[in-house]
């Protein structure tokens, strides 16, 4: 595998983990997922002026992208309402390369090397003892089993809407079919948002913290750029594993920055994830 392309994933993963956070972090996650998803959406839409649209092949994937991308955005924000970040990022990201291999052998006839399968294991099973130490720490109840049954969810819908958009920039142009995904996607959460909230309950979230929701929104789309430029240049099934390697990222910062444990479980299995990287450099 390319190493450009494991050092855009790495860069994308960090840029990830940190408008997450910003998510996480706030008392309102409804609100901040709008604001975040708007002005990613708006910069876009800036963005396409430049670009131009993508050619019409791509609309038919920008189209099923919009839809799995918007039920990931809500969900995403009724899991982190009342589950712990350090449980929800890990098994969502952890559990996505899993169904992403088989999408990606369905769809794309992407066979992994025997290398590859070996590095691909390894990452699944260390992202599998991240997400699932939290249980170990905590207990399992009732509110875990909603926290993982919602977190698999998301996790079949970021391997549905990376196969399709990993699909798409291997036939076109990436910057421009990014752009449009983005640019759309606040259009079908507003209703949602605005019967939840109200507008004048989402301008006071705005007004309480302008700054750093700009540049969450700012951070999402680069974030996402990165990845595809790693998606156009390198196999699906490998870059859709390396990276989750925001999974590490996020058991770290859940821990350095929210107070969330980290244990040894958690190390061990950001070992395992590094371990499963490397293979996948040297013999994928």
């Amino acid at each position: 595998m390319p190493p450009f392309a494991i050092l855009l994933l790495l860069i994308g993963a960090a840029l990830h983990t940190t408008w997450n956070l910003v998510i996480k972090g706030s008392s309102e996650k409804f609100a901040t997922t709008w604001w975040v998803v708007l002005i990613g959406g708006i910069a876009s839409a800036i963005g396409l002026l430049f670009t131009g649209l993508p050619p019409r092949e791509l609309w038919g994937f920008a189209f099923f992208s919009l839809i799995v991308e918007t039920t990931y955005f809500i969900l995403l924000s009724y899991a982190y309402q009342d589950n712990d970040f350090s449980l929800v990022y890990p098994i969502a990201r952890g559990a996505a390369p899993a169904f992403l291999a088989l999408w990606s052998f369905l769809f794309l006839k992407e066979v992994p090397t025997p290398g590859g399968w070996l590095g691909l294991g390894l990452i699944v099973s260390g992202l599998a003892i991240i997400g699932f130490s939290t249980l170990m720490q905590k207990g399992f109840s009732a509110v875990h089993a909603r926290g993982m049954i919602l977190a698999l969810t998301i996790a079949l819908l970021i391997s549905t809407y990376t196969a399709i958009d990993g699909s798409a920039v291997k036939q076109g142009p990436l910057l421009s079919y990014a752009l449009l995904v983005f640019a759309l996607i606040p259009v079908p959460i507003a209703p949602f948002i605005l019967r939840k909230h109200g507008w004048s309950y989402l301008v006071t979230r705005w007004n309480e913290q302008r700054i750093r929701l700009s540049i969450a929104g700012v951070l999402g789309i680069v974030a996402y750029l990165f990845a595809l430029a790693a998606y156009a240049m390198a196999p699906l099934n490998y870059s859709g594993a390396i990276r989750e390697v925001s999974v590490v990222i996020g058991a770290f910062a859940g821990w350095k920055l929210l107070g969330e444990k980290l244990g040894p479980l958690r190390i061990i299995g950001a070992a395992v994830i590094f371990a499963g990287i490397l293979v996948i450099a040297r013999f994928g």
